[in-house]
């Protein structure tokens, strides 16, 4: 099977939108900057691939001045200020995939450290209900079996 590639960056925002939901089977690749504004509703999205916990970077001067005030006032640069923004940026993400109580689909976090370190529980926690898996197969299958209606 060929699906068509669409890249963010090539045309606008709402054009590769268009794209993708005209194509009906299209893979779609973009950065975490395309998460907001998205609404793909139904079976037009239903894979989401992360692939790494969304921290800001530790260069972002934002990010900077917000974790030193966090320092002076002697809390915990990472607890209070980073870690938070990341789960709300990966709660954003998620729900690209599933919009309306009839959404189904796959969503899958490629970075280890989601159970690999201690803050992953905080990730997971704060994503919906559903079943989790590690193996490729039952979401292969997952994905395979059409939506009852």
């Amino acid at each position: 099977m060929t699906l068509p590639v669409l890249l963010q960056g090539e045309t606008s925002k709402g054009q590769l939108l268009q794209q993708f939901v005209s194509a009906g089977n299209a893979l779609l690749v973009a950065t975490s900057s395309f998460w907001e504004g998205v609404d793909v509703r139904g079976d037009a999205l239903s894979l989401v691939i992360i692939d790494k916990l969304p921290f800001t970077s530790p260069d972002d001067p934002l990010l900077k001045a917000r974790m030193e005030d966090c320092r002076l006032r002697g809390g915990d640069p990472f607890d209070e200020v980073q870690l938070p923004d990341a789960v709300i940026t990966l709660k954003q993400g998620v729900g690209r995939l599933i919009r309306d109580i009839d959404d189904r689909g796959v969503l899958v976090i490629c970075d280890n450290r989601l159970v690999m370190r201690p803050y992953g529980a905080v990730f997971l926690a704060s994503l919906p209900p559903a079943p989790r898996t590690r193996d490729i197969r039952w979401a292969v299958r997952f994905l395979a079996v059409p939506p009852a209606r």
